[in-house]
């Protein structure tokens, strides 16, 4: 071996050996993994706002409207699973760049749409390289920081973007639709995704966790097939009726190959989820907070964001920029709870204590009125709501993923995925029902004509939106306290397994 060879080896070895270095790598690949996962979930609402510009450049119908929402979350949903798994059986690189030239590139196709069926085909493509995107990024994450220190960090800054992601996309949803055009909320996942396959490509090393495993294919169809139908029920429930068989039907369809799904579980040989995954009390607890989570943040981001431009005459941009102060509360405590009161006192105390000052701010929420002030009766509520979510989301998702077996990561963090998509879709079709109940109920026997009349039914229909997200949260409290186990996880009091970078 020549001498050059020799120093090279030995210079190679004192850069691995050093701590320095290696934390300054997982640092960037925290950068890389956070940037590509706020990419995919900004994309469940930027969209949002640019869809009234949208449907008035390519002329599709009101009807047609939610399908621009709904393809994106029904191939996300229904494929997150099997995105998991193929991110344990090939490598989680090669399907975290393959998530990120793919979203990239669908996105540019849906920017560039021409018509309706073009631009629906293109949203769904994103959730299906979303589905293979969100598991890999969260699963790195899981196998990089083993440190319980740096662990419960990273995950602070993943679990504020997983929860303030929404905000963020109504944002620069607002900005980009004002300042350019609409297919720019499509087109700017073109920038994100090259900033993020760059660095995945110099950064990420390949390993394989599960490449002695098969994957289980009967498993897949029926979890998919699951996944599909219960988010589409929940999505004909905003369309149609409850009464309606495209709801129930597909409600029950979907619970019917769920159950089959998991019973196929308990006989495979290398079962899509096993089930040692889900019996573990803290990653239970961890799946429902997430689940829970989903389904009240709806409340405060599609509701609130109706309330700022409908009644308050808030433009797109102001009304992404009127989130901003609960974003920064669910960043900061999203670090105070996973780094300081998650390793002192455990989840026990800290979910449920986070779920109960949401409902806080949720209530408080309710006192919104047609010549309410933003600053009085907007601005403090988010920061409380924020700051509870800070508390509740990181903490669920690092302990969802938690001492979770190397080969089981990409699997486990797609579930913590599928549980947040599920909760928002259960969220968007249970809250949209109710609050047109309330709207319709309050305008029985009155002149409907009437412009006073028709704005404060729509403050019932967002209170009564408000009231349900509320209700979400206390039962998240109570299920949290309840499921958590007492004292501080293991995970988080000892090192992880070897990381593989």
């Amino acid at each position: 071996m020549s001498q050059k060879t020799l120093t090279e080896n030995a210079a190679a070895g004192a850069l691995e050996a050093s701590p320095e270095a290696s934390s300054s790598k997982r640092w960037w690949i925290l950068a890389v993994i956070a940037l590509a996962q706020l990419m995919v979930v900004l994309d469940a609402t930027i969209v949002n706002i640019a869809l009234p510009s949208a449907q008035a450049d390519l002329g599709f119908s009101d009807g047609n409207r939610q399908w621009i929402v709904t393809a994106y979350a029904l191939a996300f949903a229904s494929l997150l699973l099997l995105g998991g798994r193929i991110a344990d059986l090939f490598g989680r690189k090669p399907a975290f760049l393959i998530g990120v030239v793919g979203f990239a590139g669908v996105s540019a196709l849906g920017g560039a749409a021409t018509n309706f069926e073009m631009l629906v085909t293109a949203r769904a493509l994103q959730g299906a390289f979303g589905a293979l995107l969100a598991p890999a990024a969260l699963s790195l994450l899981n196998t990089t920081f083993t440190d319980a220190k740096e662990r419960a960090k990273a995950f602070s800054v993943y679990g504020a973007i997983a929860g303030a992601g929404g905000a963020v996309g109504l944002l620069l949803g607002g900005i980009l639709t004002d300042a350019l055009d609409w297919r720019w909320t499509l087109y700017v996942n073109v920038v994100i995704a090259v900033v993020a396959f760059v660095g995945g490509w110099f950064l990420l090393n390949n390993h394989r966790d599960a490449a002695n495993s098969k994957l289980d294919v009967p498993g897949t169809i029926l979890v998919a097939a699951g996944l599909f139908a219960v988010v589409y029920g929940f999505s004909n429930a905003e369309t149609h009726d409850w009464s309606s068989p495209e709801t129930w039907g597909f409600l029950i369809a979907g619970g019917v190959l769920l159950a089959a799904f998991t019973w196929w579980q308990t006989k495979a040989a290398h079962p899509l989820l096993p089930l040692r995954i889900l019996l573990d009390r803290n990653r239970a607890a961890s799946f429902f907070a997430v689940l829970i989570s989903g389904a009240g943040m709806f409340g405060v981001f599609l509701f609130l964001t109706y309330y700022l431009q409908l009644n308050l005459g808030f433009s797109p941009t102001r009304t992404g920029v009127a989130f901003l102060p609960m974003v920064a509360a669910l960043m900061v405590m999203a670090q105070l709870g996973t780094t300081v009161l998650v390793p002192r006192i455990g989840p026990k105390t800290v979910v449920p204590l986070g779920f109960a000052i949401s409902v806080v701010g949720m209530a408080w929420l309710t006192g919104i009125g047609n010549d309410s002030a933003y600053l009085t009766a907007v601005l403090p509520q988010l920061i409380i709501i924020g700051a509870g979510l800070g508390l509740v989301m990181p903490a669920a998702m690092q302990l969802a993923t938690g001492g979770v077996a190397a080969e089981d990561a990409g699997v486990a963090s797609a579930t913590v995925n599928a549980m947040q998509q599920v909760g928002g879709s259960i969220g968007t079709a249970l809250l949209n029902t109710l609050a047109a109940s309330a709207a319709t109920d309050y305008l029985a026997g009155k002149d409907a004509s009437s412009k006073l009349v028709q704005a404060q039914a729509t403050i019932e229909s967002y209170t009564t939106a408000f009231w349900w997200s509320a209700g979400f949260f206390a039962a998240g409290a109570l299920i949290a306290f309840l499921l958590y186990r007492r004292g501080v996880p293991e995970q988080d009091a000892d090192a992880a397994p070897v990381v593989h970078m």
